[in-house]
């Protein structure tokens, strides 16, 4: 099983839907594991969860497994993998944005890749002091996707997003919440988010999500997401992107020196 589900009928009365990612490769995205996700969160609408939370383990997820992005493309069918792929996870991240219902996030460790998406539409984070997010496109060569052009501008604003992805910097928990991607840097993010999702009247906060994220938003990101689907495909069969993988897996192999 790549995601495991537990329900926490609060206090309060408020129930609480839980996804944990338990997939190989810290959690590395592949269509098992997003197909696992969706049906979850069918689960977790069916049940009637006034908030759904997500997370991981020891690493939230690594996004996009590379190794398995360059064998497909060694085997002339890199486009194929993608599209069985990264529509799913666009598909994902649209969805928490217009779920009726609060969506939280735990994470630790590793949050890479398209992974940083499920962070990027949570409504409420709790981040581990161990918590880091990089992009890695300009290290592998993908385009962005999980939302990095199409989500992330809303949160922190394009100047930023864009400084972080030409830069491919590493943001740590404590960055995370300066920059607002995170409402607490934790050593118990589960616990903590939980917490945060239990406060206050929900209803209140939901009437806020559904303004904020009105009809015209929502097709605006729709349409950034899809834009993020086709670039991604464009780019992973180029011979400079074949390289990047290459050397990118290169290096994971590479001994640590101290």
């Amino acid at each position: 099983m790549t995601v495991d589900m537990t329900f926490d009928r609060r206090q309060s009365g408020h129930l609480v839907a839980r996804l944990t990612m338990a997939a190989p490769r810290s959690n590395a995205l592949t269509p098992d594991l997003l197909q696992a996700l969706s049906g979850a969160l069918d689960q977790a609408e069916d049940s009637g969860a006034e908030a759904v939370l997500i997370c991981g383990g020891r690493a939230f997820s690594t996004g996009g497994d590379v190794a398995a992005f360059h064998q497909a493309a060694v085997r002339g069918e890199g486009r194929a993998y993608a599209q069985s792929l990264v529509p799913v996870l666009q598909d994902f991240v649209y969805r928490l944005v217009s779920l009726p219902c609060l969506v939280g996030v735990a994470a630790r460790g590793a949050v890479t890749g398209g992974a940083a998406g499920l962070l990027f539409a949570a409504d409420i984070a709790a981040v581990s002091p161990n918590c880091f997010v990089q992009p890695y496109y300009g290290a592998v060569g993908f385009a962005p996707d999980g939302g990095w052009t199409a989500l992330l501008p809303e949160r922190i604003g394009a100047g930023a997003a864009a400084h972080w992805l030409m830069q491919d910097r590493r943001l740590t928990g404590p960055d995370l919440v300066a920059f607002r991607l995170a409402d607490t840097c934790s050593s118990a993010p589960e616990d903590t988010v939980t917490q945060q999702c239990d406060q206050g009247r929900i209803e209140a906060r939901l009437a806020s999500k559904a303004l904020i994220w009105d009809a015209p938003r929502k097709a605006a990101l729709r349409a950034r997401l899809d834009r993020e689907t086709d670039a991604f495909l464009d780019r992973i069969d180029k011979p400079e992107t074949l390289e990047g993988m290459a050397a990118f897996l290169a290096r994971l192999k590479e001994p640590a020196h101290v």
